[in-house]
């Protein structure tokens, strides 16, 4: 498979007055387009700052970053903005809606900024909402919904703009683990429909549904390893 993320050197360093915090010392790896990776380790270990890189949230100190055959490493704010835009769908612990806004308005919201006319957003929302499970929530707002519920409009928003990686930042932290389970099943059936998958977890259970664990301490990768045996539930949720 074709790369689609590759690291080189990647360093991050953050000015706090005159210290220097090293977040990332020397991070090199690739993801192949199709991956289901999970990003594990202690609180300080970098991996949130390298989540932030790879999503264009942030820049590297030194380094490069190539994303989808893209040098990222150097862009401008604007260019990183239609990237991120373009390239990846985020996924939050704290599901980050708008909460005046409906199902449909939420999901949507992408696809302004990426110019479709109102119809097509529609369309295309009401689409990522039904591959979720959601298509008869479409006119409810968050409060009206479950944690799960919401969090599955969090990731119809991610996948509406057909983005190449999905980027998901301790998708189960606010939820139980019943409703834990059910979303990480939803994501091994996204990764099973050919989506790039990253995910930052300090949940063993959840780092297992991974097909890859990648675990970082001090700003360097301690290991990099294969899942030989991924944890899938047996049942369908879509």
């Amino acid at each position: 498979m074709p790369e689609i993320i590759k690291t080189k050197e990647i360093r991050k360093v953050y000015r706090m007055g005159t210290e220097e915090v090293k977040a990332l010392k020397s991070v090199s790896m690739c993801v192949n387009r199709g991956e289901y990776v999970a990003f594990m380790g202690p609180s300080g270990s970098g991996k949130s700052t390298l989540m932030n890189i790879i999503g264009c949230l942030d820049t590297p100190s030194s380094g490069q970053y190539i994303l989808n055959s893209k040098d990222v490493s150097d862009m401008s704010e604007d260019e990183l903005a239609e990237i991120r835009n373009k390239e990846i769908g985020f996924v939050f612990q704290t599901f980050n809606l708008l909460p005046r806004a409906t199902c449909l308005e939420n999901v949507a919201l992408p696809l302004i900024y990426a110019g479709y006319n109102k119809t097509d957003r529609e369309e295309k929302a009401f689409l990522s909402l039904k591959s979720v499970g959601l298509d008869d929530r479409i006119h409810h707002k968050p409060n009206e919904l479950s944690g799960g519920q919401r969090q599955r409009v969090a990731i119809a928003r991610a996948l509406v703009n057909d983005p190449s990686i999905i980027l998901a930042d301790e998708p189960t932290g606010n939820l139980d683990s019943k409703t834990s389970y059910e979303i990480m099943d939803l994501f091994h059936v996204l990764h099973q429909k050919g989506n790039t998958i990253i995910m930052v977890t300090h949940e063993d259970d959840i780092a297992h549904y991974a097909h890859r664990i990648i675990r970082l301490r001090d700003g360097l990768i301690e290991s990099d390893e294969r899942n030989p045996n991924p944890t899938v539930v047996d049942k369908t949720i879509i």
